[in-house]
């Protein structure tokens, strides 16, 4: 049988050292030996001994914080030795090594695995996202580890080293040292009185030294809880 299909650009990678790395530019490889966190529902194909269990509240603190703000990631522990494949809708795949004292703020919906050396918890965003779907909390990941998470498209990452503006629903990840909060980029007149918008009305701000990840795509507006709830804002799984 002879196919380009089967050329060696597509052949599962293979490594002596267990973790995360990528497959391709669209999948995650995680070769397990142990555990590891994923995205519920995240499983394309896997390999060997392999369990997938869903999680629990993680502690009372963190159950009242998902209750207060729906914000957080669905997450399962996989347990086991082999080879998981991990996607979400044919998004890119990047990831980002944690060192101790390092802290990584993102939004949920972009989190795809992290070791189980990483603790994460949510935190409130200091006044971005007020007038947008994007919500007031974010996940802060801290550790160290290795974490995956998606764009949708190829992302840009902004040095922050004057003020920064960006849309809070193309904000992937920023520096937690970031000073956040929102800034009015929509000019009140006139046409805005009329009904004429440029859908442009807010943005999240930035300040301090670090960097800002922004994907060349806006998340949906929500419109209700329950589909706030469809789109990952439940935090059906935390680190247990």
């Amino acid at each position: 049988m002879r196919s380009a299909l089967f050329s060696a650009e597509n052949l599962e990678k293979e490594s002596a050292q267990p973790g995360l790395r990528l497959q391709n530019s669209k999948m995650l490889k995680i070769e397990l030996n142990g555990e590891a966190m994923a995205r519920v529902g995240s499983m394309v194909a896997y390999q060997g001994q392999v369990q997938f269990q869903a999680l629990g509240s993680g502690g009372l603190g963190k159950f009242l914080k998902q209750k207060l703000t729906g914000e957080g990631v669905p997450l399962m522990k996989v347990v086991g030795h082999g080879d998981v494949f991990l996607a979400d809708y044919a998004s890119d795949v990047h990831l980002i090594d944690l060192d101790h004292g390092d802290a990584l703020s993102i939004n949920g919906s972009s989190v795809l695995a992290f070791d189980s050396t990483l603790q994460y918890d949510i935190k409130m965003v200091g006044g971005a996202g007020m007038a947008s779907s994007s919500g007031l909390f974010n996940c802060v990941f801290t550790g160290q580890g290795r974490i995956a998470i998606t764009t949708k498209g190829t992302p840009v990452v902004l040095n922050v080293d004057q003020p920064t503006y960006v849309d809070p629903q193309a904000a992937v990840c920023w520096s937690a040292s970031l000073q956040t909060g929102y800034h009015r980029a929509e000019q009140l007149g006139l046409g805005t009185l009329l009904g004429r918008r440029t859908g442009e009305a807010f943005t999240m701000s930035f300040a301090g030294q670090g960097f800002v990840v922004v994907q060349p795509s806006e998340e949906p507006p929500i419109q209700g809880s329950g589909q706030q709830e469809q789109q990952g804002g439940l935090l059906g799984g935390l680190l247990s």
